[in-house]
């Protein structure tokens, strides 16, 4: 019984890690889109913003982090945040983490533009 009970609690706290490393690149992605869509930014700028949220928030959580910005489309911005889970059994890698955001990029408009 008691390895069972030790290996929900193993799987739990796995589980534990992931959410929250899932919380923390999800978060880095819309940090990165709020500074890349602010009217003359690049993507560029946002990669760079949710690389250092990553590395203030994320130090031990997620591991092996990539982060990428685009213009998917006209007027628009994404970044893409990738990464691994601690893993709690050893010589086991974590699970993969994948969190995307995107946004319009600002613009000025005069009445009557759409």
């Amino acid at each position: 019984m008691f390895p069972a009970l030790l290996l929900l609690i193993t799987v739990l706290i796995q589980y534990g890690l992931w959410f929250h490393a899932r919380t923390l690149a999800q978060a880095a992605a819309a940090e990165g889109v709020t500074a890349a869509r602010v009217l003359g930014s690049t993507p560029e700028a946002g990669r760079v913003r949710a690389e250092t949220f990553l590395s203030d928030h994320a130090a031990g959580t997620l591991v092996d982090t990539q982060v990428t910005a685009g213009v998917p489309a006209t007027g628009q911005v994404s970044v893409e945040v990738r990464g691994r889970v601690i893993s709690v059994v050893p010589l086991l890698p974590g699970p993969t983490v994948v969190q995307i955001a995107h946004g319009p990029v600002e613009r000025f408009t005069t009445a009557g533009d759409p």
